[in-house]
Formats: C-alpha cells, structure tokens, sequence
C-alpha cells in the first residue's frame, strides 16, 4: 500500500509488508495497551505467532514523524471465505479460525476481517483509530477485496457489563449514530451493524491463572465483574475454572 500521511498530526500508516522493519514496534511499543486477561484467548495465539511472517499487507503501523522511533497505533487484518448469508457466532474466533483453514487448504478468500485497531495508550483520543480504520479499508480494496468485516469490540461496553450487548449496541444518540464511540467510528466511516457475535472470544483457564491476570482472588462461584471485560467471567470453583464468553459486534464495511 502507498504510506498514508496525515499531516495535521504528522502520521504515517504504512503495511508490514513494505516496512517489515518495523515489525519489532508491534509488540515493544504496545505494553498494557490490553487487559492482560486478553492476551490469553488461543485463537490470537494461533494468528499473532504468524500474522508477521504470512500477513504483512494485512498488518499497519502508525508512526509520527517527529518521533519514529516508536509505532503510535497498529492493525490487524486477515482475509478468509465466507459464504453463508448471516456472519457468524464465533465472532472473532472464527475468522481467525477460517483465515487458517483457508491458509492450510489453498482455498481462496473472499472478505477480510480486522482484527484488532490498537492505539498506543498514551496517544488516544487523537483520532488515530478512525486513521487506522480508513488505511485498512483502502488497503484492503487496494489488495482486490469488496467488503471489510470487523467483530467491533465496543470500547464503551465494559462500563456495562451486564447490559447485554445486543441492547447495548442498539443504543443511538439523537443524531441516530451508535452511543458507543467504536461503533460510531466505524458507522461514521461507511459500516453498517450487523448482528452481534454472542461468542466472540472465548478465554478459560484455572482459577489460578484468572487470579494472576487480574489480581482478583476467583473464591466464589459465580459472575466476577473484570477490569476491562465486556461480560462477567464465570467462576466455578468446585471444578476449579472460569471461563470469559465476550460477544462483539459485527460491522460490515463495502469497499467497491
């Protein structure tokens, strides 16, 4: 893709494939941009491990020019096929799972799904996430694609987390845009709310390892409220686990 510049706020959004440099920015520019709660879904693990090596024209960066040194914003994409009429469940999950399908057989893809849109923390409320939007929507239709799904996870829900999502993402302003700021985002720049993937995410382990990303004792069982986590996770402490079910919302974008 061509480098994206904004000059008003000195950005540069460029792919990993042309600046595959920068690679190492992607991960040392980005601590505690994320619940560490998050990091443990074994879907990411499977496409951030390789994202690097087998997806740099769906991965972006971000750098200011007067410090670029250091990545101020990241996106993930990655294309897979899909064509069943509803998008599904599984969210999240599922369009990495599909992407690696599509990787291992040969299959040709036909729509690509972000990922993430991450702002460094202390650069946010810059604008940068609606940026990072719009270079993945040109990118995408650059590489050939007619249509950008995302599993928007709604920046706003956590403040909620026993609304469920669908009412959640049903909430408008009056000017009818989405109360949720990354919603509105992407509403504002052409996508349309689809439906809600009720099991986006799915992250489990031991009432141990529940402790340890969140510094909460997991005694009880029962619904705990997380820092940062869009629904409660479940504890069971008789059988010694918990387990975290996010839904998101899907948002389709047209490109063409």
């Amino acid at each position: 893709m061509d480098v994206l510049r904004f000059p008003s706020v000195t950005i540069d959004i460029v792919s990993l494939a042309d600046r595959p440099d920068l690679a190492p920015r992607l991960d040392e520019d980005f601590d505690g941009a994320w619940p560490e709660f998050m990091l443990w879904d074994p879907m990411g693990a499977m496409y951030y491990n390789v994202a690097h090596d087998l997806y740099p024209e769906f991965v972006f960066v971000a750098v200011d020019s007067t410090a670029p040194e250091r990545a101020v914003a990241r996106a993930y994409a990655v294309p897979f096929r899909w064509t069943e009429p509803e998008l599904p469940d599984g969210g999240w999950d599922r369009a990495i799972q599909r992407a690696t399908v599509v990787r291992l057989t040969g299959a040709t893809p036909n729509i690509v799904s972000a990922i993430e849109i991450c702002v460094r923390p202390d650069r946010r409320g810059d604008g940068l996430s609606a940026q990072m939007l719009a270079a993945m929507r040109q990118a995408v239709a650059e590489l050939g694609y007619d249509t950008l799904v995302a599993p928007v996870r709604p920046s706003g829900k956590h403040r909620h987390p026993d609304l469920p999502m669908t009412d959640y993402a049903a909430q408008v302003r009056a000017d009818g845009l989405p109360v949720d700021p990354w919603l509105r985002v992407h509403v504002r720049a052409g996508g349309r709310i689809e439906r809600v993937a009720t099991r986006s995410m799915m992250i489990s382990g031991s009432l141990e390892d529940w402790s340890r990303w969140t510094g909460l004792p997991f005694d009880r069982s029962g619904p705990v409220h997380v820092p940062g986590a869009l629904v409660p996770v479940h504890c069971d402490v008789t059988h010694g686990h918990a387990v975290y079910v996010e839904p998101n919302v899907w948002v389709r974008h047209r490109l063409q």
